[in-house]
């Protein structure tokens, strides 16, 4: 069991306790902070606390993480799109809905379960146990292309190309609002929210624990307060277009997370799909340029705005 350690400072005195260790690095969600207290792993100057409690300057908080309940990623029998395969790697389109690996909450039914039935097991291992072939992640309400490692020299060399932004990934998003330009960027460090953990947050750059994004867009279609972008990605963060989307003023069509709180009807989740992917094969050397249509939920989206025009 971890046990990790805050003293109180005088800027977050009269927080509630939950409130004020969901501001600490502890890599916890609010709701999973709360449970601990709930159920006895939090301590204020030695005691056990109600998360109900208002923390004083000088308090000393102790918070006890239990070990995780090891997950185990198993072959399960999940239909995939396979867009490109070969002995070395292969290519999937992600639906929306599918996690990408194991997780707490998420113990089976993801993209690595299927994986391994599919790939009988042939996965590179440098992801470990739990994520096996994984080069990139994309979220699990955003669908498209995805590359997968079935070697460990092909899993580096994609992981290399990605390191140096040369993998060209290429998203359709619907937005709110219209852009007075044809095109443009927007370049802003990400890091984790300091009051919400599960969620990003634009940051200045040099700020610790941030990194550098950036999110080139094009404008392809305009409808009346809404606009289709192709977004092109030159750094692959945690929930990046949404992000960046949402910091100039256009959060993506039904994300409920960084935009409008009320979902869209006949839309589960940001209407976000990963449309193209350009690299180089590692072990062939040749280029790999591949593309797939939007999914008809995302077309369905479209042809509401069309007809509103």
């Amino acid at each position: 069991m971890e046990q990790r350690e805050f003293i109180v400072e005088q800027e977050t005195a009269g927080q509630r306790i939950d409130r004020f260790l969901s501001g600490e690095d502890t890599g916890l969600s609010r709701s999973a902070l709360q449970a601990l207290v709930a159920e006895g792993h939090v301590q204020c100057n030695g005691k056990t606390v109600a998360k109900s409690l208002k923390l004083k300057a000088g308090d000393t908080v102790l918070l006890e993480i239990p070990d995780a309940k090891p997950i185990e990623a198993v072959p399960q029998d999940i239909p995939l799109e396979i867009v490109y395969e070969d002995a070395h790697l292969l290519v999937v389109n992600k639906p929306k809905g599918m996690v990408v690996h194991p997780a707490p909450g998420n113990p089976d039914g993801t993209l690595v379960n299927a994986l391994l039935w599919h790939c009988k097991g042939s996965l590179s291992g440098i992801g470990g146990e739990i994520r096996p072939g994984i080069v990139h992640r994309i979220d699990k309400d955003t669908s498209g292309l995805l590359v997968v490692a079935k070697d460990d020299a092909t899993h580096i060399g994609l992981s290399q190309q990605m390191a140096v932004h040369s993998v060209e990934r290429a998203y359709q998003t619907v937005v709110y609002g219209g852009f007075a330009q044809d095109e443009g960027f927007v370049e802003a460090n990400l890091g984790r929210s300091k009051t919400d953990r599960k969620k990003m947050a634009v940051y200045p750059a040099g700020e610790p624990h941030t990194k550098y994004a950036y999110t080139g867009y094009k404008v392809l279609e305009r409808f009346g307060g809404f606009t289709l972008l192709e977004c092109r990605l030159k750094t692959g963060r945690t929930h990046q277009i949404r992000v960046h989307m949402a910091y100039i003023g256009h959060p993506i069509l039904g994300d409920t997370v960084y935009g409008a709180k009320k979902p869209v009807p006949g839309l589960t989740g940001q209407c976000l799909h990963a449309v193209g992917l350009r690299f180089i094969h590692p072990r062939t050397g040749e280029m790999v340029e591949l593309h797939c249509p939007l999914p008809e939920e995302f077309l369905a989206q479209l042809r509401k705005l069309e007809n509103k025009a």
